[in-house]
C-alpha cells in the first residue's frame, strides 16, 4: 500500500514540475518535493527524517555545501577511513605531476 502511495506522489510531482525541468530531474533518485525545510532564525536547517533515513545520514556527520546555480548541493564529506583502499591497484608509473609540465 505504501509503495502505491509513493508511486502516486511521484506521478503528481512529475505532473506538477515545470516542463523545463523534465530532462534535468532523475525521478529514481530525487526525493518527493514535500520534503522541505525552513531556515530558522539561527540560520539552521533541520533535514527531514525521510531524507536522513533514505541517505543513512547520522547526527554529527560533516557536510560540504557546493554552489549550484541558484541552489546549493549538500554532500557528505567522507571520513578518512572510508577512503582507505580507494586507489588500491592504481599504477603511478608514467604519472605526470605539475612539476613535469612546460
Amino acid at each position: 500500500m505504501a509503495d502505491k502511495r509513493a508511486k502516486e506522489r511521484e506521478r503528481l510531482a512529475v505532473e506538477s514540475a515545470p516542463a523545463s525541468y523534465d530532462s534535468l530531474i532523475d525521478r529514481t533518485t530525487v526525493m518527493p518535493a514535500k520534503d522541505t525545510a525552513k531556515l530558522s532564525a539561527k540560520f539552521q536547517i533541520s533535514i527531514p527524517k525521510a531524507v536522513r533515513t533514505a541517505r543513512r545520514w547520522q547526527a554529527g556527520q560533516v557536510f560540504a555545501f557546493i554552489p549550484k546555480g541558484e541552489g546549493m548541493l549538500l554532500v557528505p564529506v567522507p571520513k578518512p577511513e572510508d577512503l582507505s583502499g580507494l586507489a588500491r591497484g592504481a599504477n603511478p608509473q608514467g604519472y605526470r605531476d605539475r612539476t613535469g609540465r612546460v
